[in-house]
């Protein structure tokens, strides 16, 4: 679905770390070069390997990042929602690069609107500045990607799950009276995925943590009661 109709303040650029800084106006400017695509779960947005150079931006619902081996064991390397950016890779290679991983949608209506490469570097031509804010903004990811390797190496698979579900819980959580309520629609084996471990070692981290009284789980989703208790096995 494409439309170019959009109101000022509803303009999703400006929802993003990415365009955050930019005035609007000027971010305005943009409006007729954007697409939205309306995709229901289970869609992929975009898979490992295409040579598309189309950025995305999250208007609605959430969307999972994955990558496969050579024999085909799939990898989850995060989760993305409202506001966020997907597939900037290729737009800001020089050399237009494959994409590096898969994007699925993980919720019905996932909507989203996208950007081509050519469009936007005409944009930014016109406004350099710009171009350094999102130089911090990628720096920024790439702080977070180096973060997440130390955490593979030097914590065991309890630090980083706590780390996970706090994680999940800034992001998604749900102030309930019992505590907040993390609905992460994650299955057993995208769980410890995410975690970086197998299924069996982060189920058995998941049912101390239960039986020492800091969650408890209930299908897809996680109630934390004691986030403090999290944040210090995280440190560990």
């Amino acid at each position: 679905m494409a439309s170019n109709e959009m109101q000022e303040d509803g303009n999703p650029l400006l929802q993003t770390a990415l365009f955050r800084h930019v005035p609007a106006e000027q971010a305005k400017e943009l409006l007729p070069s954007l697409r939205h695509e309306t995709v229901q779960k289970g869609d992929y947005i975009f898979r490992e390997g295409d040579t598309d150079q189309r950025m995305y931006v999250i208007e609605r619902g959430r969307v999972k990042l994955t990558r496969k081996s050579i024999d085909d064991r799939v990898q989850l390397l995060s989760i993305h929602t409202r506001g966020e950016v997907l597939g900037e890779i290729p737009v800001f290679d020089p050399d237009g690069g494959p994409r590096t991983a898969s994007a699925i949608a993980m919720m019905n209506d996932t909507r989203l609107v996208c950007i081509e490469h050519d469009a936007l570097f005409r944009w930014l031509g016109k406004y350099p500045r710009v171009a350094v804010d999102m130089l911090q903004v990628l720096a920024n990811r790439m702080r977070a990607n180096n973060e997440r390797i130390a955490d593979l190496v030097f914590m065991d698979v309890p630090a980083r799950l706590a780390k996970t579900l706090l994680n999940l819980a800034a992001r998604f959580g749900e102030p309930v009276e019992a505590g907040l309520q993390v609905p992460h629609d994650l299955t057993q084996e995208e769980m410890a995925q995410l975690v970086g471990s197998s299924r069996e070692t982060v189920n058995k981290a998941l049912m101390d943590f239960a039986n020492r009284g800091w969650i408890a789980r209930e299908g897809r989703t996680i109630i934390i009661y004691q986030p403090g208790k999290l944040i210090r096995r995280s440190q560990r």
